[in-house]
């Protein structure tokens, strides 16, 4: 039986990618503008408005009647139907997708990816890999549920701005962190977001970033995503020739891309990720 797939813009997977996946997309909110995260406002726009507005965008799920609609649509010629969403301790979307499925009677799983951004990418690519090699949909929720265990993201921020503006830091916090140019190294555990590291200035960022993903080391396997916040990939270009000795000989092309407004409302421009499975 075919496998169609669903998943949320929280994954920053951008059209065209792979025609058995529809992706659906979180709402921003900037003032009374409201936009459909990846389709009505590009990455790009996202950033420009972010780093002129004085306030945080606002960011919400996915409905259940959108996800019902979605799958109504990828049942239609019988296919099992496989949703991956965004951590449910980040957002309600995961939530919605359970109340949507429930509406059918079989036919439709839904996973909780625990991630986010190029994490949550990195899971929904694996899907479809082992989709490709013939794994039945049940099984395939099996395999994710268990590998989603060694799935790391992590991120070097560029500023402490955006953190302050979400009320996850105090303002004594970010202008102590800004005037000892404080770069936090992030990682998704456990389905939220936690501070690893407060690098002392982009090097130091750098530095231990490359020395956590090398402690975990890589399984070349499965997906490996880098991504970067902003309106320029000029951090991530420095981090990918800083690290070269961890991809020489592993990975003849490394897939980059844009992280939107998810995960860029929280952490602003400038930052920089990658995700992994570890290699155990």
């Amino acid at each position: 039986m075919s496998i169609k797939f669903i998943t949320d813009s929280g994954s920053d997977i951008l059209a065209p990618y792979d025609s058995r996946l529809n992706v659906l997309p979180l709402t921003v909110r900037f003032g009374e503008d409201e936009y459909k995260d990846g389709v009505t406002i590009t990455h790009h726009e996202f950033y420009e408005k972010l780093i002129e507005s004085d306030t945080l965008p606002k960011t919400s799920q996915v409905t259940p009647y959108i996800f019902e609609d979605a799958i109504s649509e990828a049942r239609s010629d019988g296919s099992d139907v496989l949703i991956i969403t965004i951590s449910s301790k980040l957002s309600g979307t995961y939530q919605s997708a359970c109340i949507a499925a429930a509406e059918f009677d079989d036919g439709v799983y839904v996973v909780d990816s625990e991630n986010v951004a190029v994490g949550e990418k990195a899971l929904v690519t694996y899907a479809m890999q082992l989709a490709d090699s013939g794994m039945p949909c049940a099984d395939i929720v099996s395999e994710l549920n268990t590998h989603k265990k060694s799935l790391h993201t992590l991120a070097l921020l560029d500023t402490l701005e955006y953190l302050k503006k979400g009320g996850r830091i105090s303002k004594t916090a970010a202008l102590a962190g800004s005037l000892l140019s404080i770069k936090p190294v992030v990682t998704v555990k456990d389905g939220e977001v936690a501070i690893l590291s407060k690098a002392r200035g982009s090097k130091q960022g750098n530095n231990f970033l490359i020395e956590q993903v090398k402690s975990f080391g890589i399984d070349f396997t499965k997906p490996v995503f880098l991504g970067y916040t902003g309106l320029s990939d000029a951090m991530l270009t420095k981090y990918i020739n800083d690290s070269k000795d961890i991809w020489e000989g592993h990975a003849d092309v490394l897939k980059t891309g844009t992280i939107g407004g998810a995960i860029g409302t929280h952490v602003g421009p400038g930052a920089i990720a990658v995700a992994f499975f570890a290699d155990i």
